[in-house]
């Protein structure tokens, strides 16, 4: 992945708390407050258990990097401590969640770490669709900025047989079952919709 784990990368479209809006967090291990590498080793376990190998898988935050790429512990607190971790999934769309509620890294790659072990959850007890439509909402966060001629790769003006003729085209080009990327799917998909509702 191209992402950089070092500085942040925010994902698009993400609102971030002020400094004085974020507070204390109550994660621990053993009843200490977790390091960098505790809370980095949760994240690794819980996209672990959704089959996510590191090598598909990035923590960005504002921590300086160990020689292996992931964030040292015993650094001093960024003043910035958000953290996101993207990851490639099964069908290897990106997906990312990002957290900045606490006044540390750790904590908030803790809070990460918590919400997709809640996440798989919803998926162990029968709501699949649920949390895939989870993540495809994280993904049109990202994506909602482009105008549907952009999409299609036609003019604004352009006539409705063009607008089909472009959208049969790239629909065949982008479809799952063909090979084809899901998350371009869509968005193609959206814009057709968009394009003839005008």
């Amino acid at each position: 992945m191209t992402i950089p784990a070092f500085p942040l990368t925010w994902p698009d479209g993400w609102g971030r708390l002020k400094s004085y809006q974020r507070k204390r967090a109550t994660f621990t291990r053993n009843k200490r407050e977790l390091t960098i590498a505790d809370a980095v080793t949760r994240v690794r376990e819980e996209l672990g258990r959704m089959s996510i190998l590191d090598d598909d898988l990035v923590v960005s935050t504002n921590l300086e990097l160990r020689m292996d790429g992931w964030p040292k512990s015993g650094q001093r607190e960024p003043a910035d401590p958000g953290a996101a971790v993207y990851w490639r999934d099964k069908a290897k769309n990106t997906r990312c969640m990002a957290i900045d509620r606490y006044d540390r890294v750790a904590d908030n790659l803790a809070a990460i770490a918590a919400t997709l072990d809640a996440m798989r959850a919803i998926e162990r007890h029968g709501g699949a669709e649920i949390l895939n439509r989870a993540f495809t909402g994280f993904v049109e966060i990202e994506n909602s900025s482009a105008h549907w001629s952009d999409v299609l790769g036609t003019s604004a003006l352009s006539s409705r047989a063009e607008i089909d003729a472009a959208y049969k085209r790239l629909r065949s080009q982008h479809h799952p079952d063909k090979g084809g990327d899901a998350e371009m799917f869509n968005r193609i998909q959206q814009a057709y919709a968009e394009a003839t509702s005008e």
